[in-house]
Order: structure tokens, then sequence, then C-alpha cells
């Protein structure tokens, strides 16, 4: 198991950009060898790693974003459900399959995403890169490493199976000093038609969800037809943003999630399940328990795009709606059924304690909230639920008390 110094291959940690001899490293190393990013800043444009390999950062080692946006190739990747143009991740593979990804260490990777989002927006030739982007990988694992600063999403896995996430931290927010990134739309993690996939003993501080686990949009996601299944978030820490969602794309379908054990601090939600019209397929078998919601943030209040800390919703995103009339039921019309909240707190001065509402035409069903206490700026709205079970559970805000 050889190692590759990229400083032996011409990096240089004193602000030149270093892309060529990185990446060199990454294209000489041989199967099952680590290429090594010792203590110091490199800076760098999109690197391509490959099956077989680690890429390793020492404690103090950081690999920065170049801020040139040249150094970051346009090229089609899934973004948003749908395979577009895009700017280059800092950290990426090609899309073609892959096998054997380890990127561990107790370094930093740093995407430059103030400049990027701004240089990418402006010249619009493609959708904004995100920091790490892995792609049609088998057996991938990301540990010890802190993430900051993306363009878009900081760590977005797309058709990958067999994934392990340890002992990371997303910064999507703020930066060290706490002063906030002038950013937006920045995910912490994206799990994109992937399957058997565990996030553990995690850190992310995000501007936007926590964790997004997605699996394609509308005519497109439900023709590619790749789900998300069997993703286990467990033991994290959440300190802003929006929680653990699923949608709003999911037109591949997502069932099997499990969020268990997870600590939400001044975090607008633990949950929102978002399934609107146009997406099809299915969310089934979505299983949050023994998590604890503290939020003192009232940045957002019960808007089109977040609407309490405990939330489905089949409206996400209309300013205006009617969930009276039913439409049409058809190939776009999605199913949720199934969805889980046990041994649950929430106490939050932003938006509902809890909010779900369906479509009148197929209304969402199978909602159970076991041994939940949830307080909130307001309390329950519920609309087009079947079956929905409230059992020792306790609702309360200044306007209502609902309990089961």
């Amino acid at each position: 198991m050889k190692k590759y110094n990229i400083t032996e291959y011409g990096a240089k940690p004193d602000g030149t950009i270093c892309t060529a001899a990185i990446q060199r490293a990454i294209d000489l190393c041989e199967k099952d060898g680590t290429v090594y990013v010792p203590e110091g800043t490199f800076v760098t444009g999109a690197l391509f790693l490959k099956s077989n390999m680690t890429l390793f950062l020492e404690e103090g080692a950081k690999l920065m974003g170049s801020g040139n946006i040249e150094d970051y190739p346009l090229m089609g990747c899934p973004y948003e459900g749908i395979e577009q143009l895009c700017y280059a991740s800092l950290i990426c593979t090609d899309g073609a399959p892959h096998k054997n990804i380890t990127i561990e260490g107790k370094g930093v990777i740093d995407a430059n995403g103030v400049a990027l989002f701004k240089r990418e927006m402006s010249e619009n030739k493609g959708k904004r890169g995100r920091a790490v982007c892995i792609r049609n990988t088998e057996n991938l694992t990301i540990k010890g490493v802190t993430l900051r600063q993306s363009p878009a999403w900081c760590l977005h896995i797309v058709y990958c199976s067999n994934v392990l996430i340890d002992d990371v931290e997303v910064h999507s927010k703020y930066d060290e000093n706490g002063n906030k990134y002038d950013i937006c739309n920045c995910d912490g993690i994206d799990v994109d038609a992937c399957r058997n996939v565990v996030i553990t003993n995690s850190l992310i501080s995000s501007q936007d969800d926590c964790i997004a686990i997605k699996s394609g949009k509308n005519e497109e996601g439900r023709r590619v037809g790749v789900p998300s299944q069997n993703v286990t978030v467990e033991n994290c820490v959440f300190k802003s943003g929006f929680g653990v969602a699923v949608g709003s794309e999911m037109s591949g379908g997502v069932s099997g999630v499990f969020v268990r054990n997870c600590t939400f601090e001044n975090t607008h939600s633990i949950a929102s399940i978002k399934a609107i019209r146009g997406r099809g397929a299915y969310v089934k078998n979505i299983h949050y328990e023994n998590c604890s919601l503290v939020n003192r943030s009232t940045e957002y209040s019960d808007t089109r795009w977040f609407r309490g800390a405990i939330y489905a919703d089949g409206f996400y995103g209309d300013i205006e709606f009617d969930a009276d009339t039913p439409v049409k039921i058809d190939e776009g019309t999605p199913v949720v059924d199934g969805v889980y909240f046990k041994d649950i707190t929430v106490d939050t001065s932003a938006g509902n304690a809890v909010y779900l509402y369906g479509l009148p035409e197929l209304p969402f069903k199978n909602i159970y909230l076991e041994n939940v206490r949830a307080h909130g700026k307001y309390g329950m709205k519920v609309k087009n639920i079947d079956n929905l079970q409230l059992i020792n559970t306790e609702v309360t805000s200044d306007e209502d008390f609902i309990k089961g």
C-alpha cells in the first residue's frame, strides 16, 4: 500500500495552484495506494479520484479550492435531480463506475465557496459545483475530515452503494470564526439515488438541509428509476439548517430511512418530508427515533420552504395552494406511506411544532407519532392524512394543545 506524498510531485503550500501536481499523484497511485496530503494549505482546482485509492489529509492539512472559475471544467452531473451541465466539484469522480474510494484523515477540504458561488452564478455556464461530489461508486468511505464552504451542496453522493460517512464535520453556513458565508442552497450532505448508506458520529452546521435524501426529479427521475434505500443517520449533532429531509427530488423513490439518537441545536427542523405533485414515485418506511430539538433561531418561520420542526408537505415551495381540491392522479402523483416518529422532543421558537399536509387526491398515509413532546410557535396543522396515530403524544403552543 504505497503512499504518494503530493509534495513529491510538486505541490507546495505557498499559495500557488497545485492542481496538476496533486492530480499526477492521484493518476500514478497504484491499486490500494494512498495519496497523502501533509500539513499545510494547498490550493487546487478540481481533482478527480479513481478506484481503489485513499485520499488522506493529515491533521493540519487543507485542500483549499482555487478561486479561479477556469480551474473547474464543465461536465455533465446530476444536480437537483436532473442530469445537467455543472462546474466540476473540488473533489470528484468522472462519472464512470468506481469501487473502493476512501477520503480520510483530520484535515480540511475548503471549497472556497463564497468566491466560486459569485463567479459561477455570474458566468452561468453550468450549475454550481460542490466541495465533494462522488458518483457511481461502490464501497465509499469518508472519515474524519472537515468539509467547508461549498458553492452549492457540500457533500454530494450520487448512484453510490455501501457508503460510510463517519466522524465528519460539515460547515456550510459559518466559517471558523462564526461569520456567515454568503452562499445559498448550501446543504450539508446530499444522498442522491444511493443505497446502503450510514452517516454516523458527525457534526453538521448547514445553511440549508443538513442531510437531504433524494432520488431524481420528475419525468427524468422516474425514467432513471434509481431509488435511495437503506439510509441510516445516527449519533449525529446538527447545529443550524433544516435537519434531515427527504425530497423534494424523490422521483426514483425513497425507502428505508432511519434517523436515530441525534441532537438538533438551533436547527429549524428534525424532519421534513417533501413530496409534491409532478414527482411521482414514493416515500415509504421513514423512521425518526430518539431525537431532540431545541431551536431559538427565528430566521425562518412557516414559509413555503419551511413549515416546522416536524413536517410532511405535499405543497412544498408553493406560494399559494389549494389543499381541498383534488386533481387527477397520474404518474406524477407521489405516494407517502409509513412515516414514524418515536421518542422525540421538540421545542422551537419558529414555525409549527408539527405540520402534516398531504394531497387531497392521494392523502399521505400511516403517519405515527409515539412518545412525542412538541412545542412550537404554532402547534399542529393537519390535512389530507389517512391514518394519523398519536400515541402518548402532546403538541403545545401559545395557540393550542393536542394530546393523543
